[in-house]
């Protein structure tokens, strides 16, 4: 395949793209694409934008972008396990070309946050590893510029991953992490990260709805259906048994302490509604006269409905990790029930770290005491949220104008140091 040179310069519209797991029911990670995409409208109007996604439906109804699919076999529903298997093989050998061209067509594309380069959920090498891998190795050999901005990194044990993964950020043009715990993973993983830098999440830079009043026996509780890293896929079932089994006797704590319970999901493609049901279900079994008022479930589309939902709350607890961001952004006094280092590394940059527990040691003891704390310390704990938040809204206002600078230059900057 021939490098093509770029237009901008030469008088037609710079066309950026934008490439992720985004629009198929991630709120997180729509939030971070969300960031980009205010950025790029407001301070470059005159780029056209288009998306390689996973939900390039949303993304065009929702966003009017131009959007493809990353994986050609995701536009069949076939109903039979064996044909869904064929489009999937058939797809990968589709996909090395369409992603090709859709490189090629595009002068930089930016791959707006998430934890693309760890493996803290499950997942295959053939799919998102090899979609990354294959976007940067294109961007290199078409001159496009791709972005890793504000992504999220960590440890990889499964080597195929690894070294697709590795390959997609060693072959990016430019890369930045939502924290020094990422950077350093990616170091200890071989990369040169000496001319890398860290920037908060970027959904740190959106906005939040107009404040309403905080209610204060309101406390907001974001479920996840949660199974296990993507090391523990033999012990799936325990694990989700365990954590629901936790959050079911804390919720029932709640209640019996005259608390009012949000329950909050971190998607929109109903995996984490069955735990809702599920801890409804035990509530009305152990309280069946129960004021329905007492717990209710928020259904949410997207990052702006969850800060909408989470606005009246006094506090928060929540295993998903854009939930915990989402609390900490709006200066709630929130406790993160982590499953990876990033949530440690989040509540401890917005000076919460003692409010950091894992959810594969759980102990609904040890979260009662915690929690009970960050009631008693809640109008100290929400005035470091606030000073925190200005802080990484200037450090974002930075990185946008270094990529403007790199993104939109003439071309003839070298990667940058």
């Amino acid at each position: 395949m021939m490098a093509r040179r770029h237009g901008g310069a030469s008088g037609r519209p710079y066309r950026v793209g934008i490439f992720g797991k985004v629009g198929a029911g991630n709120i997180g990670n729509d939030a971070s694409m969300e960031s980009v995409l205010g950025y790029l409208r407001a301070k470059h109007p005159d780029a056209v934008i288009g998306a390689m996604c996973t939900g390039p439906a949303t993304l065009r109804h929702r966003y009017g972008i131009d959007a493809t699919n990353m994986f050609w076999h995701n536009k069949y529903h076939p109903r039979s396990a064996a044909v869904s298997g064929i489009l999937k093989v058939v797809g990968r050998g589709l996909d090395t070309f369409r992603t090709a061209n859709w490189v090629r067509r595009h002068d930089a594309v930016i791959v707006p946050g998430a934890g693309v380069l760890e493996a803290s959920l499950p997942m295959v090498p053939r799919g998102w590893p090899y979609a990354l891998f294959l976007l940067s190795a294109y961007g290199k050999v078409f001159k496009t510029k791709v972005a890793l901005v504000s992504v999220g990194a960590g440890v990889v044990n499964k080597p195929t991953t690894r070294r697709l993964l590795d390959g997609a950020a060693r072959h990016a043009f430019y890369r930045s992490y939502r924290d020094e715990g990422a950077r350093e993973a990616m170091g200890k993983r071989g990369l040169d990260v000496s001319g890398d830098r860290v920037y908060p999440d970027l959904a740190f830079a959106l906005r939040p709805p107009a404040a309403v009043p905080v209610e204060e026996r309101l406390v907001a509780v974001g479920v996840m259906a949660y199974y296990g890293t993507d090391d523990e896929r033999r012990q799936a079932d325990e694990i989700y048994a365990q954590y629901v089994a936790g959050m079911k006797g804390f919720v029932r704590w709640l209640v019996e302490n005259d608390r009012k319970v949000l329950l909050l999901v971190g998607d929109t493609n109903g995996s984490d509604g069955t735990v809702v049901d599920e801890i409804l279900a035990d509530l009305r079994a152990r309280f069946p006269d129960l004021d329905p008022a007492a717990v209710t479930a928020a259904g949410v589309d997207s990052y702006s409905d969850v800060m909408r939902v989470l606005m009246p709350a006094n506090a928060v607890v929540a295993i998903r990790y854009h939930n915990v961001l989402c609390a900490l952004k709006l200066s709630k006094p929130t406790i993160s029930i982590g499953y990876s280092p990033k949530h440690d590394v989040i509540i401890g940059n917005m000076g919460l770290p003692e409010f950091a527990m894992a959810v594969n040691s759980l102990d609904i003891d040890e979260l009662i005491k915690r929690f009970t704390e960050l009631e008693n310390r809640a109008p100290e704990l929400r005035k470091t949220l606030v000073e925190r938040n200005a802080a990484k809204a200037e450090l974002l206002d930075e990185q946008f104008d270094r990529l403007s600078a790199l993104l939109f230059g003439d071309g003839s900057q070298g990667r940058p140091s």
